[in-house]
């Protein structure tokens, strides 16, 4: 029976040793996974010049940044073994004699509330029993130390130390020594000096109550206790404690900077491609060196401020409704950002401030208007136009999509009539605009667009009409901004940059940003002319007047823009060196008042160019070979004869200059006298008339002209409307107008063989509603001598919704 009762025993034993030791190890973890339980580190970002400009934390832990164990200060490795296990390099990796006071507690007092903890039990703890960190228990301690046991066996002393030092947790979101000598110093571990390794090593047991930026005085007396084990256990000398004690402590003033953030997001977004590609990794400690210039970037922003400011309410005066900015700064030659403010204010909610307003698309008014204006002159097209083409800037009707007449007008609200394509962009005239996308096609523009790295425009043309060319389509200002780049690099587009380099911690190149071979989307002769026409003063003056805000004291090509309802205002300019966007408006899309790109963008566009290339010299624009000056009478861009009252001297691309003489201005008798009228087209008849200019047709005396007396202006032939559901049927209509070279007594419109409306004065013109169907129209009218004129019947299709 004694026997029986002993094996009864033992076996009761071995039961309770293994419950024991299953409750105690079963979950454990194994130190094999300690490469997977390691923080991540945050991704410091810092400008072109090192500066930093934020850190990225990761979405679990803080800022971290790992260091090998011979980047980091002796001075900070001995204050920890000081302060957290003097016996580090003896010990087996557990304090027995901890163990077994807490043993003792536990037994007595229910919870383990005292006990230190080795490094290595710290290690084992922090990253494989993350769980268990608040649990003041046995158990948890068993475990720890068990862990730790395991971790000497195979991993050396400084290799723990290393893992300590880089992983442990020392207040403020800093994980590890480089993150916390960031924060409390704003320097690298490797340049903390003794006072600064003492105090940071006191921290991980209570970094709450020891944290020197709420209680600078509790975070000093603990660094007196680490100085104090240090000179006991030999780290340090008397006079090195002493030294040390009375050295002043400057704390990092801005501990959690950050700069730029609306272009900080913007690098987050390209890193994070970067490691989708898996060529970098997020388990590395990263310095990212961008492309952004801080001295730019601060000077933006206090250029934004300041303007805006001005526009702040004042009592007794309108409330201009200015609230917001952005502004993009990049170099042309290769493509960089060099400045990026989103908003006014990222932290202000009253402006939307964290919204993004550098790459948010909005409409871009006039800005677009260089991008047609290439296209019309480029040399490769069928019938290229010049800088002088006149443009007839005069009342037209064009057709869209829905049916309804797009009839645009200039900003003045005034016609200028011929207008050479120097002045219709410089002076950025509507009308000319929208003549200049009617030639050279919506479909070619998206597809110009889409290359110049514009992808918020839908690539489908059924989407837009005519009205592109006065901003009916949004874009951003970065992507505007990046398009210009390629007008100040000789038509070559060098995409959008934000990024230089990637390295570690330790100054090793880890990655290199890879930049796209420049496209050459225009031929330099084009990109010459366009910015030759945007940093002409002169070609402003219809416009914008002389001397204007766009005029800086040196040769740079500039170009506004004012949406309707003045929702938007843009300046885009640039030199060969920079080129710079301004977006002024309201995120919220609130109209401002009476604010145009010259009032709200430019002044921002104007001090912010002068205080950059303030001390440069002027950089004109490189012209290429190929382009050859002529000059011509002004108003038709042919060569001049005795008869043109204004000249002026043009660059032509070689081959286009002109070879024939003006025929606008011609000379006939009247009365026996020589007079000089102008032979301009009918459209035009109008305009001269109310500018009292003779007109070759008014004249009696004058010669026949080969042309029809009676010309149908509109609607055009051949074109098809398709009627909207969206609007009243009766609104839809269209403008049947015509003009004659003689005086008559009546015209009639014909639609479809019938008489719908007869007219008996100019001007001659009428709204026909859209009917469903093939329409033929055509006029029939009678001169003041009863001579009957008719117009060729034309051909319109109007489909139904």
């Amino acid at each position: 029976m004694k026997r029986k009762n002993f094996w009864y025993f033992i076996l009761t034993i071995l039961l309770l040793i293994a419950g024991v030791s299953i409750y105690l190890f079963h979950d454990l973890p194994s130190v094999d996974s300690l490469p997977s339980k390691l923080n991540q580190p945050s991704i410091r970002v810092t400008d072109r010049n090192g500066r930093l400009l934020y850190e990225i934390m990761p979405e679990v832990g803080g800022r971290n940044a790992v260091l090998p164990l011979e980047s980091i200060p002796q001075c900070m490795q001995d204050a920890s073994i000081a302060i957290e296990d003097r016996n580090f390099y003896e010990n087996p990796g557990v304090d027995v004699e901890g163990i077994a006071r807490a043993f003792w507690i536990n037994l007595t007092g229910g919870e383990t509330i005292a006990g230190g903890s080795t490094i290595t039990q710290q290690v084992a703890r922090n990253l494989l029993l993350p769980e268990e960190l608040s649990q003041r228990t046995l158990r948890r301690k068993l475990r720890e130390a068990v862990l730790a046991w395991q971790m000497s066996r195979q991993l050396s002393k400084d290799e723990i130390l290393a893992l300590y030092l880089n992983q442990t947790y020392y207040g403020s979101f800093a994980y590890g020594v480089e993150a916390a000598a960031q924060i409390y110093f704003d320097k690298p571990a490797s340049g903390l000096l003794l006072h600064e390794c003492a105090l940071i090593a006191g921290l991980p047991q209570a970094p709450s109550l020891y944290n020197p930026f709420i209680d600078p005085a509790a975070a000093q007396e603990r660094q007196r206790i680490v100085l104090e084990l240090m000179q006991k256990d030999g780290f340090i000398t008397a006079e090195e404690r002493a030294l040390a004690e009375i050295t002043p402590l400057a704390y990092n003033p801005a501990p959690f900077p950050i700069h730029a953030p609306h272009f900080v997001w913007i690098v987050k977004a390209r890193m994070d491609k970067l490691f989708e590609s898996g060529e970098l990794a997020p388990t590395q400690s990263l310095i990212v060196r961008t492309t952004l210039d801080l001295d730019y970037q601060q000077l933006a922003e206090e250029t934004i401020t300041r303007r805006l400011a001005l526009y702040a309410p004042k009592e007794g005066e309108l409330d201009q409704n200015v609230n917001n900015a952005a502004l993009v700064a990049m170099d042309p030659r290769t493509g960089e950002i060099l400045a990026l403010v989103g908003s006014a204010d990222y932290f202000n909610e009253e402006i939307n401030g964290s919204v993004d307003m550098a790459i948010s698309p909005r409409q871009s008014g006039s800005a677009f208007k260089p991008f047609i204006y290439a296209q019309a002159l480029s040399p490769n097209s069928p019938a290229p136009w010049t800088a002088a083409t006149p443009l007839l800037d005069v009342e037209t009707t064009f057709p869209t999509h829905d049916g309804t007449p797009y009839i645009p007008k200039n900003y003045d609200n005034l016609e200028h009539g011929p207008i050479p394509v120097r002045i219709a962009l410089g002076s950025s005239l509507n009308i000319p605009a929208v003549l200049t996308l009617d030639h050279v096609g919506v479909d070619a523009t998206l597809t110009l667009a889409r290359k110049l790295g514009i992808q918020s425009l839908s690539p489908d043309p059924d989407e837009y009409d005519l009205s592109l060319a006065l901003g009916g389509g949004q874009m951003s200002l970065l992507e505007l901004t990046s398009a210009y780049a390629a007008f100040a690099n000789q038509g070559a587009y060098p995409s959008r940059y934000a990024i230089l380099d990637v390295s570690d911690f330790d100054g090793h190149l880890l990655y290199t940003e890879q930049k796209s071979p420049q496209v050459q989307l225009f031929d330099p002769r084009v990109a010459w002319l366009i910015s030759d026409i945007l940093s002409d003063d002169g070609a402003r003056k219809i416009g914008f007047g002389r001397n204007s805000t766009l005029k800086l004291d040196r040769t740079a090509a500039v170009k506004t823009g004012t949406t309707t309802n003045f929702h938007d205002n843009w300046t885009i300019g640039y030199t060969p060196s920079l080129v710079v966007g301004v977006w002024v408006g309201n995120s919220n899309y609130e109209a401002m008042h009476n604010i145009t790109g010259l009032t709200g963008a430019a002044p921002i566009w104007n001090n912010f160019m002068r205080a950059t290339l303030t001390g440069q010299p002027d950089q004109p624009f490189v012209r290429p070979e190929g382009l050859v000056q002529a000059q011509v009478c002004t108003l038709s861009g042919m060569l001049p004869t005795p008869l043109c009252p204004n000249t002026s001297t043009e660059w032509f691309i070689a081959g286009t200059e002109p070879t024939q003489p003006d025929t606008l201005y011609q000379q006939v008798e009247v009365d026996g006298l020589p007079v000089i009228a102008l032979d301009l087209p009918a459209s035009a008849f109008p305009w001269a008339r109310s500018q009292g200019l003779p007109l070759l047709a008014d004249l009696s005396t004058a010669p026949v002209s080969q042309a029809s007396p009676l010309v149908m202006i509109s609607p055009a032939a051949d074109i098809t409307y398709r009627l909207s559901a969206d609007l009243d049927p009766q609104s839809q209509q269209i403008p049947i107008q015509a003009e004659s070279r003689q005086a008559l007594t009546s015209l009639s419109v014909i639609v479809d063989g019938n008489v719908f409306i007869t007219l008996t004065s100019a001007p001659y013109r009428t709204w026909w509603p859209l009917a469903v169907g093939e329409h033929r129209i055509w006029l029939e009218a009678v001169t003041v001598d009863g001579q009957i004129l008719t117009t060729p019947p034309i051909v319109i299709t109007v489909l139904s919704p």
